[in-house]
């Protein structure tokens, strides 16, 4: 399908190219955002000069870069798009001048002059741009080649996110494997050998709870595969934000009480409702206040504060935790991304959390800010637009 469709792109590409020079031809003078070395170019018929400024502002204005070299490799016409991708510079004048640089195993006279050779594909990096360049020799009325298209892609963005995509499955299975390690190792441990109740206990221990963060990180994978697939699928309603907070504060009060944290919630005059996906916002609360609560040491403190400003209420939550590196505050939303891996595993997280977090907030238009300093503790601040705010918007 991919081929099919660049082959399609590729011949618009060449029809439009041709268009082009049958423009310049007609024409008679050079556009100054377009270079365009002394040629015979193919003429084009039945064209009016209305018919002609349209396609020269198509061409103009393509995001793909469009380059065309006659049969000994000389330019003939290179659009803005072209010459931004590739840097071309006025002294860049043939094939070998503006490919060279790119060291491509590109053949000009391969794509001109044999029979069965109809298109070439090369990938190649410019600083930290990745580009796609397609080679195609184009021909006139009697199906002589009378030289070489190339179309340009910049493909920045979609090497980033197969990179993110390989690097993802990269993470989930190394996930996967390690606790699934863990428990192959104790139960046939326990299977081999006769072992007292209590070394029994201790390794049926370890097996329960490798299986429990098994099942956590499938359930949040599950989580972001749906908030991927539905981002429009939002049962928003009204509630009270407060309320919401202290509920999570209970759910989580065996935590705190194993911590011995001291967890104070101030709940300030007059927030309106939120208008959000309660469930949505429920998980983003635990998520945090789970985070402040495993890496806050002991006997620490955890303020929470819900409030109301520009019309988004908000929830700060401050800690004196272990804090978060400042070269690590970029990219903590990031999937699978953990500031101390090893610890983090050890307690329980799966580095899905924070991610989590952002998909939500963003699915109901919040917003979620981290400040933190090591040593000194972390500040959540989570913004959720209130029903005042969505009135407005509808207004």
């Amino acid at each position: 399908m991919l081929g099919e469709l660049q082959m399609a792109i590729l011949v618009i590409a060449i029809d439009i190219a041709v268009l082009i020079i049958s423009i310049i031809l007609i024409k008679k003078y050079l556009t100054q955002k377009i270079m365009f070395p002394k040629t015979r170019l193919i003429k084009g018929a039945g064209m009016t000069n209305d018919d002609l400024d349209i396609n020269n502002s198509i061409f103009l204005h393509m995001t793909d870069g469009i380059i065309a070299f006659d049969r000994d490799g000389k330019l003939i016409l290179i659009n803005p798009a072209a010459q931004k991708l590739l840097n071309v510079q006025s002294h860049h004048q043939d094939f070998k001048d503006i490919f060279g640089r790119f060291h491509l195993d590109v053949n000009l006279e391969k794509i001109i002059y044999l029979e069965n050779w109809t298109k070439t594909e090369e990938r190649f990096q410019i600083e930290d741009r990745f580009v796609n360049a397609y080679f195609a020799p184009f021909k006139k009325e009697n199906d002589r080649t009378v030289g070489v298209i190339v179309v340009i892609q910049d493909i920045t963005e979609h090497v980033k996110l197969d990179n993110m995509r390989k690097e993802f499955i990269a993470d989930v299975s190394h996930e996967l494997k390690t606790p699934i390690t863990s428990i192959m190792g104790y139960a046939d441990t326990l299977l081999e050998e006769e072992y007292d109740k209590e070394t029994q206990s201790k390794f049926l221990s370890v097996i329960a709870s490798e299986a429990r963060r098994m099942a956590k990180l499938v359930t949040d994978l599950l989580t972001l595969s749906k908030n991927d697939s539905n981002r429009d699928v939002v049962q928003k309603e009204m509630f009270d934000l407060g309320e919401l907070v202290k509920k999570c504060q209970d759910k989580l009060a065996i935590e705190i009480k194993k911590k011995n944290h001291e967890v104070k919630c101030f709940v300030t005059a007059d927030v309106p409702p939120v208008y959000a996906d309660k469930d949505d916002i429920e998980r983003i609360i635990l998520n945090i206040l789970t985070n402040s609560i495993k890496y806050t040491k002991e006997n620490g403190e955890i303020k929470i504060y819900v409030g109301f400003v520009y019309n988004d209420a908000y929830i700060k939550i401050f800690d004196n935790g272990i804090g978060i590196p400042e070269d690590d505050l970029g990219r903590i939303f990031e999937r699978f991304y953990r500031v101390d891996k090893a610890r983090s595993r050890e307690m329980g997280g799966t580095g899905l959390g924070l991610s989590i977090a952002k998909d939500l907030l963003d699915r109901n238009g919040g917003s979620i800010d981290i400040k933190s300093e090591v040593g000194k503790g972390t500040e959540v601040v989570v913004k959720i637009p209130t029903k005042i705010k969505q009135e407005k918007t509808n207004s």
